[in-house]
């Protein structure tokens, strides 16, 4: 594997790819240093699985090199998984992250701290032509609070604790969230196995 195309327009996501990447020599590439405009992939999956997939063999068949997609989001036990593959547009189509967090924390009022456990799930597909499809897959596991606390992050980091933390992942440095993180867990996992190529 010299080249690899990440399935993202998200730069910071990028950085994360590109810190990982550079250790084994393989060049990565997102969707916007592309010649062409990808449009949005639609994901119709109803598992993190699925949609990575979906998106991951879309790219892959369309250059003929390998593909890394993610697809992440929140599972919250109490709201039996959501919102799930439908984190990012839980309050509506137009993905609005205050909108967001704030459907979760309505729906979980009243809900005791012990009955608030949640994870932040990453799952990334790899795509390979002509081989078979392989995921991996890291959790980062806590609860959910009362009220948003922090300023970095985005998403559902305010209102996410993750275990043994008395703070949000929003009240966390970059770098201190970056070590937890579920991407990260999914990202360590997907280097041991190119490593192992």
């Amino acid at each position: 594997m010299k080249e690899i195309i990440i399935a993202t327009k998200n730069r910071g996501k990028m950085k994360d790819f590109e810190g990982l990447f550079a250790t084994l020599n393989i060049k990565v590439t997102s969707l916007l240093d592309l010649p062409e405009e990808i449009e949005d992939i639609e994901e119709t999956g109803t598992t993190f699985e699925e949609n990575a997939a979906i998106k991951a063999e879309a790219i892959c068949e369309k250059f003929g090199i390998p593909v890394i997609a993610d697809d992440s989001g929140l599972e919250v036990d109490a709201l039996n998984g959501e919102p799930g593959v439908y984190s990012a547009r839980y309050a509506g189509e137009q993905k609005d992250d205050q909108a967001n967090l704030q459907k979760v924390l309505s729906r979980l009022e009243g809900v005791p701290d012990s009955k608030r456990t949640a994870r932040f799930v990453c799952v990334l597909a790899v795509a390979n032509p002509g081989e078979l499809t392989i995921f991996k897959r890291g959790e980062c596991e806590g609860k959910i609070g009362h009220k948003p606390a922090g300023d970095n992050g985005f998403g559902y980091d305010p209102i996410f604790y993750p275990i043994e933390s008395d703070r949000t992942m929003a009240e966390m440095a970059p770098a201190e969230k970056n070590k937890i993180s579920h991407r990260r867990k999914a990202l360590d996992q997907l280097v041991n196995w190119v490593r192992e190529q």
